[in-house]
């Protein structure tokens, strides 16, 4: 007891710069310790399950592989079902809208189901990655450290962008990437002004990292040296290509996720399992036609024989469609895990595939070789997460070889044009899309102008609680199932009459009336958010109602605390 009094004496006569910097300092070493952990858990299992499981006869790895992967997909699933849905996926977009919509508080439930539920599903052999979860993590043990250091829940942005950062760094082992994909990804602005903290926590992350795995790379590669110029000269076809295979895991994956979403007859844990089996079905095939086994899990060990020069091109190519169609369908069937791995290995096969189909009438060498499947991780990537300076700085820091930096910038042009060509969101956000988050709603605008010129239908409420029935037991029943102080009032067609207060709706009960309505100003979703200000001020209820159509129904409400809330979130994105 006296022991934590004197350090918190100590703590309390540091400056507030020192206790920020100490704070952030702390957010990396958690950040970085739940991803190591993360990591070692992942490759205990696999390498125990399936990679011993290879090792065995084909018939033994056949039953065998079906038992894990069916039984830890179910497993995952039923975690993930039961106790917190939201930790489905890569945890990317949940952390981007976590950070924007929440202020970066983070519920502690979903880490545990997030970290097992990965465990199971990626060290099973289902065909994800772990590099997104561990971002997702490291964000939010940060979140909850930051807590317990007596931040407010609308205080945690810079605790969630540091922790995400040394997550990714220690994932990777890559601390200048970790630091732009936070920035270009979560944040959206590379000069925001927490990019001091998410440089100090990626730098720490990463030294933890290696501290306890080493100082390689998360796979392995061959040196590159000085490239050909034939190698310049199929830069921008191999990025255009690894540009279309990315586009086209992106619309497989949503489109699996799409029918995931409508299916009501088949419980989420069946469903989650019926995708681990999709895998162990195509990574069996393959396994018996190459001995590869790139399908399950990370599919790191055959990426890096692809980086040292050592893959044969039909293997290359049979292990991309492949891993395409498994990933999609694990991914979009509720797997738990990450589309960071699967994506860099798309590109690697797609590099490999097309550099020996060049390689009939060209003289490529083998340096040539890994620098186009090096092109083709990056410009996957790029194509997907929509982060070309991040999918630049990856290959950088685990070649460490300059001579790579101008294919991959040329590279990233042409992955980046022919995206967005394809898809006017990366991966990310439209998943934020197709869960009912608008990316609009999530990302504020970066000045006041824009703002204020924004739709209103930005920072609206499309789920009020209504009060269709003025009848005494309907004004009971609003009020035993809602604590709201207002209410729109509408009637059978769903046409606003009004607003309703909840002292009004009580003495209409109680005294077995109709109750007495407010005047509601209303607006429409295109209008501007310049524009509802000056109703809101003017609202004697503190609330306008958005109606549509030329009925007029109401689709939304937006209160004082909605405008609040967003100019909240506005101040404090930079």
């Amino acid at each position: 007891m006296m022991l934590s009094t004197k350090a918190a004496h100590v703590v309390s006569r540091l400056t507030p710069g020192t206790r920020m910097v100490l704070r952030t300092c702390a957010y990396g070493v958690a950040g970085a310790l739940v991803a190591v952990t993360f990591h070692v858990c992942i490759q205990v299992l696999y390498l125990n399950g399936i990679v011993r499981l290879s090792r065995a006869s084909e018939m033994t790895f056949v039953i065998g592989s079906f038992l894990l992967i069916a039984s830890t997909s179910a497993l995952s699933g039923w975690l993930l079902s039961s106790f917190c849905p939201a930790a489905a996926g890569s945890g990317i977009p949940r952390l981007k809208s976590a950070f924007w919509r929440d202020f970066g508080y983070m519920p502690a439930s979903m880490l545990w189901v997030k970290f097992v539920g990965g465990v199971l599903s990626v060290g099973g052999g289902a065909s994800l990655g772990r590099e997104g979860p561990s971002v997702q993590l490291g964000g939010g043990v940060a979140s909850s450290l930051a807590g317990v250091f007596g931040e407010a829940k609308q205080k945690r942005r810079a605790a969630v962008a540091a922790g995400g950062a040394a997550g990714l760094a220690a994932a990777f082992n890559t601390p200048i990437a970790a630091v732009t994909f936070v920035l270009e990804e979560i944040i959206g602005d590379l000069n925001s002004r927490l990019l001091g903290g998410v440089l100090l926590a990626s730098v720490v992350g990463a030294l933890v990292a290696q501290g306890l795995l080493g100082e390689e790379p998360a796979f392995s590669m061959a040196s590159i040296g000085s490239p050909e110029s034939w190698g310049y000269l199929a830069t921008p076809l191999v990025a255009a290509i690894a540009a279309l295979v990315g586009g086209l895991f992106q619309k497989m994956a949503l489109s699996v996720r799409h029918w995931n979403s409508g299916i009501q007859a088949i419980v989420p844990w069946v469903r989650t399992m019926i995708g681990g089996i999709a895998v162990w079905v195509i990574g069996c095939v393959v396994f018996h036609c190459t001995r590869n086994t790139g399908v399950f899990g990370l599919g790191y060990e055959d990426l890096s024989t692809a980086l040292r020069g050592e893959l044969p091109a039909a293997n290359a190519a049979v292990l991309l469609g492949a891993k395409l169609l498994a990933t999609a369908a694990c991914y979009g069937l509720g797997g738990c895990g990450g589309i960071f791995a699967p994506t860099l290995f798309f590109g690697a096969m797609t590099g490999v595939s097309v550099a020996a189909l060049l390689g009939t009438f060209l003289p490529l060498d083998v340096s040539t070789h890994i620098l186009l499947a090096v092109v083709g991780m990056s410009s996957c990537l790029t194509a997907v997460v929509r982060a070309p300076v991040t999918g630049i700085l990856i290959v950088f820091e685990m070649t460490h070889d300059f001579a790579v930096v101008p294919p991959l910038m040329i590279a990233a042009l042409v992955s980046r044009a022919i995206a967005t060509r394809l898809s006017k969101h990366s991966l990310y956000d439209a998943l934020l899309e197709q869960d009912g988050i608008g990316i609009d709603q999530v990302v504020p605008p970066r000045d006041l102008r824009a703002w204020q010129d924004s739709p209103v239908s930005r920072i609206a409420n499309f789920r009020p609680a209504l009060s269709r029935e003025q009848t005494s037991e309907g004004l009971r029943a609003l009020l035993g199932s809602s604590e709201y102080e207002r209410f729109p009032a509408v009637d059978n067609a769903g046409r606003l009459l009004g607003i309703l207060t909840r002292a009004e709706a009580q003495a209409a009960s109680s005294e077995d009336r109709l109750p007495r309505l407010v005047p509601a100003p209303t607006c429409r979703r295109e209008d501007s958010v310049r524009d509802a200000q000056v109703k809101l001020i003017e609202s004697r209820t503190g609330m306008i109602v958005l109606v549509a159509g030329v009925d007029e129904r109401v689709i939304g409400i937006l209160t004082l605390h909605d405008l609040l809330r967003a100019e909240f979130a506005l101040s404090g994105s930079g």
